[in-house]
């Protein structure tokens, strides 16, 4: 059975698989719908992604509104990344707080973000990074908070990191609050 562990932020889940090791290598099972099923979590994936980023990366603070909210299920398949995520629940008693966790290739440890967070990460060394969706991207939907807020002071432990264009355009948490009021 892999090992559960609660984040500090309401819902929010890491999970360590067991591992099996011999001298072929390792197995270990990637996904169980039981493991979130027993912390009363149950979604029907509808999308997996994937994508490559270079060391030196940071992607993100992406969220999808409204009837297109996502729940995700990420991990990193080869490398290492700072997973960071922050609460965008109105309402709830951790508004505005970041959690972070690093994903690694070599844990194989994968973290449960609910719907109403912004979901981003940096890349610690090249990696492969997957995750599986609960809803499907929808365009439209798409938000974002600015990944450097300096409300939010996220320590991405990159010194000079590589961003996109739609990631500098993103409003501060501030912004975000009296423009929206929360996810």
């Amino acid at each position: 059975m892999a090992q559960i562990i609660k984040a500090p932020l309401a819902g929010v889940l890491e999970i360590f698989p067991r591992i099996f090791e011999d001298q072929r290598g390792y197995f270990f099972e990637s996904y169980r719908a039981d493991w979130l099923q027993s912390e009363g979590v149950d979604h029907g994936w509808v999308q997996d992604n994937q994508s490559y980023s270079q060391k030196g990366t940071v992607r993100g603070l992406h969220f999808q509104r409204g009837e297109f909210a996502q729940a995700k299920l990420v991990r990193v398949i080869q490398g290492k990344v700072l997973d960071v995520i922050v609460d965008l629940r109105y309402g709830s008693p951790t508004f505005g707080e970041i959690y972070s966790t690093v994903l690694d290739a070599t844990r194989n440890n994968l973290m449960y973000v609910p719907t109403g967070f912004a979901h981003g990460f940096s890349v610690l060394e090249d990696s492969i990074f997957a995750y599986k969706c609960s809803n499907y991207y929808n365009k439209e939907s798409e938000g974002g908070i600015i990944w450097n807020d300096p409300a939010l002071d996220i320590d991405w432990q990159i010194a000079e990191p590589i961003t996109s264009e739609k990631d500098a355009t993103w409003p501060t948490l501030e912004e975000f609050k009296t423009s929206e009021r929360g996810l």
